[in-house]
């Protein structure tokens, strides 16, 4: 029931990529969005369901980083790595990148392609244009966290709302994907708090709160904003399908 039918042409937000692959080599050094020229955000007071609940559904565009996170970062903010995660950074190849590789993002990295959020009462969903079309499930039920979750690309996710904000909690993740092109690592100790706040009919602010105490010495929180697209669909886009990429990127991450 939640397939998405096959757009009439690619949707305006999407970056086109030499056959197909992934998104990095086009977009690495972008903000979260796509090349072509980004359309007036929609005005319009913060929509509501019929008991209340600010309703987040809708076609967005943007909402994390791609490049490098820093730019979700406070201009005097200053990333400290642990040793170890220092280590890994400065290790990481741009080949090596699992978004190139046609992998999922993780959080709080995205592509610059459109997503779109699903509310049931129960749940959320997000789906994801690319990289892989995949998709994330957030409980909605007041359940809590696995004891011991098996780690995993998106992780564990619980959420509530308070007032027009949905605060997704999540924990369980593996330690495979990038926080960004650049290569910000971090570890299974990883804990997001992520906080999607509906400011008006056409914005959308991204607040993630990153705790990993095994790849970074303190917590830090990226701070971004999505915008509706209303007249978009998701289109069907499959990375894995003649990706071309990865075996061009040399050197080392990052975006120089």
């Amino acid at each position: 029931m939640w397939a998405q039918q096959p757009a009439p042409k690619p949707s305006d937000a999407a970056v086109a990529v030499s056959g197909a692959g992934s998104s990095v080599q086009s977009a690495a050094a972008q903000p979260a969005t796509g090349r072509r020229r980004q359309p007036e955000r929609p005005k319009g007071p913060t929509p509501h369901l019929a008991d209340g609940t600010v309703d987040l559904s809708g076609v967005w565009q943007g909402g994390g980083p791609v490049g490098d996170i820093a730019q979700g970062l406070p201009k005097d903010f200053k990333l400290k790595m642990t040793p170890a995660g220092e280590k890994i950074f400065k290790q990481r190849q741009s080949k090596d990148d699992p978004e190139a590789n046609c992998l999922p993002t993780g959080i709080p990295r995205i592509a610059p392609y459109p997503w779109r959020i699903v509310q049931t009462p129960t749940h959320a969903f997000i789906l994801y244009e690319g990289n892989i079309h995949s998709f994330r499930q957030i409980f909605l039920d007041g359940r809590k966290h696995k004891d011991d979750p098996d780690p995993t690309w998106y992780g564990d996710s619980i959420g509530h709302y308070e007032g027009d904000t949905l605060v997704v909690d999540t924990v369980g993740f593996n330690d495979k994907f990038w926080f960004d092109f650049a290569g910000h690592p971090h570890t299974e100790q990883l804990h997001t708090i992520e906080r999607y706040t509906r400011k008006d009919l056409g914005t959308l602010e991204v607040q993630t709160t990153v705790i990993d105490p095994g790849a970074y010495v303190e917590p830090f929180t990226l701070n971004f904003t999505a915008t509706l697209r209303p007249k978009e669909e998701l289109m069907e886009y499959i990375c894995q399908e003649n990706q071309q990429d990865a075996k061009h990127l040399q050197g080392g991450a990052g975006l120089n």
